[in-house]
């Protein structure tokens, strides 16, 4: 059979698709990374992944051309280099990795960047992180997008101590991943990830996308500074804490 039938499936699927659209034009990527996680209840991460990158390529081609007045060139030409680093990393590496202990690594990390901020909130005169700090957080961007298309939180670590404007944040990340996510398609062919059945529920799946980007676009612009960045950090909580326990919690068992 061609096409996933289990209704369990797009019980997951379906908000999961919505959630991500809502992430890409809305909040970055703060909720987006819960995507594959919800997903992977139905089905195995690579799966998941694998049937994610038909509605990404929408959801990045609507959210470019709804952002394409706010772009930071410079800071995308300092982002895409290294996120594209990070995907060949997770190329040559996907066929030996646990994707649940890269999922639960993640997790940490992003659970450790909210303490941090919340222990030691940064005031109006606070430096923006150091540029060899965004180079590591981003490359790890691109190499826990490729495996899980969980890149948010570690570049998000990076972008958001800069407190740029909620349009600018939104159009420049979604410039990153569209370039990061388009690199991904080679690899995921190479790697037999992009199979008739992956791909088939994918276009199943694919009438969702726009409905999720439309919900954020909306909230985008109409949104102020203080609660978009409260909402960014609520999905990066979530988002934390569901990979921590996607990635940890079969050594209790």
């Amino acid at each position: 059979m061609p096409l996933i039938t289990d209704p369990f499936f797009y019980l997951v699927a379906i908000p999961a698709v919505l959630l991500l659209g809502i992430s890409k034009s809305g909040f970055g990527a703060g909720f987006g990374s819960l995507a594959v996680p919800l997903m992977a209840l139905a089905v195995t991460v690579p799966q998941a992944a694998a049937m994610l990158m038909p509605v990404l390529l929408v959801m990045d081609l609507l959210g470019l051309h709804a952002f394409r007045r706010h772009f930071d060139w410079k800071l995308i030409r300092f982002l895409v280099p290294f996120g594209l680093v990070g995907t060949v990393i997770g190329t040559l590496m996907f066929r030996w990795l646990d994707a649940r202990l890269v999922a639960g690594i993640v997790g940490i990390f992003t659970l450790l960047f909210l303490a941090q901020r919340l222990l030691f909130p940064p005031g109006p005169d606070s430096p923006h992180p150091p540029r060899w700090l965004g180079a590591i957080l981003t490359v790890t961007a691109g190499f826990t997008s490729f495996v899980a298309h969980a890149g948010g939180p570690p570049v998000n670590a990076y972008v958001i101590p800069m407190r740029l404007p909620p349009l600018v944040f939104t159009a420049t990340l979604s410039v990153f991943f569209f370039v990061v996510n388009l690199s991904k398609w080679a690899p995921y062919a190479w790697l037999g990830l992009l199979d008739l059945r992956n791909m088939t529920t994918s276009l199943a799946l694919l009438p969702f996308a726009p409905i999720g980007v439309l919900v954020g676009v909306r909230i985008a612009h109409r949104i102020n500074a203080v609660l978009f960045y409260r909402l960014l950090y609520l999905g990066m909580l979530l988002t934390g804490a569901k990979l921590v326990w996607d990635g940890f919690h079969h050594l209790l068992y």
